[in-house]
């Protein structure tokens, strides 16, 4: 199987954004790609603040079953695609993803680690679940979510071959460096990928954003990783699609020959939090 990881702009341009999906999904299919995960905030575009965000400019916030992720769903077909939106229910809005096909929606995930003010924002929240798609069994994490190893472990103990990390992940507000590969978020951003992928020995699909809004950059650096921490494949900071072919099942059989690391867990041993 082919698996494809966009960087890519997307702002409050509903149309435009829905014109970029489409273009992005066609590239992921010409290439052969049976899974597409695109960036978090595909649809409405991320936040222009993280550290005060303007009330009056933010993400439109779609319902769970909004026409527009049906269309999304019209274009994916038969791919997987994996896409982020701000989602409303009542009066809460929520850092939300969901992978669909033409089928119809597979899974959701609610982003649960909200960083800075986004609090302010989104709710977070509450779970952790994968669930099965034509692509093989897959979790969700959005942006933050993967500084956290219990967010990936989750995700793994609950059978996840493959976890889509969709995100809006920018250069470093407060310290940025003038190149994008020597800012500590980019640093940051790469390790997390690959270390969420060893530590569980799985295939880990990690989207972005790029180009700015407001004070921010965004980092591109899409990527598939394998199993043992690889990458496969990458975009670096341009926009474009990360597309590596491997057997996902083959591969985490492989890592996992002689050491497997969820089978030789000691959770008795590991302190609890409160």
């Amino acid at each position: 199987m082919r698996i494809a990881a966009a960087a890519a702009h997307f702002g409050r341009d509903l149309d435009y954004d829905l014109g970029r999906i489409g273009k992005l999904i066609a590239d992921a299919r010409a290439a052969g790609a049976g899974l597409l995960v695109l960036p978090d905030a595909a649809l409405g575009g991320y936040l222009a603040d993280l550290r005060h965000p303007d009330p009056a400019a933010l993400p439109p916030a779609l319902k769970p079953d909004d026409p527009l992720l049906a269309q999304v769903a019209a274009m994916a077909r038969e791919m997987v695609v994996c896409v982020g939106y701000c989602e409303a229910d009542g009066d809460l809005r929520y850092n939300a993803a969901v992978a669909l096909t033409g089928d119809g929606v597979l899974g959701r995930h609610r982003k649960v680690h909200l960083p800075a003010a986004e609090s302010t924002v989104y709710a977070p929240g509450d779970t952790f679940a994968a669930f099965d798609t034509p692509a093989g069994r897959l979790g969700m994490l959005i942006d933050y979510d993967k500084t956290f190893p219990e967010s990936a472990r989750t995700l793994a103990l609950d059978g996840a071959q493959i976890v889509a990390c969709l995100s809006a992940w920018p250069a470093s507000i407060t310290n940025a460096a003038a190149k994008l590969n020597q800012d500590r978020q980019s640093r940051l951003f790469d390790l997390y990928d690959c270390a969420r992928a060893a530590e569980n020995q799985i295939v880990v699909v990690s989207s972005n954003q790029t180009g700015a809004v407001g004070g921010m950059r965004f980092l591109g650096q899409a990527k598939v990783v394998g199993p043992a921490g690889n990458v496969l494949a990458r975009t670096w900071a341009k926009a474009g699609l990360a597309v590596a072919e491997l057997d996902v099942a083959a591969e985490i059989a492989a890592a996992r020959r002689v050491l497997s690391h969820l089978n030789e867990l000691r959770p008795a041993t590991y302190r609890s939090l409160p």
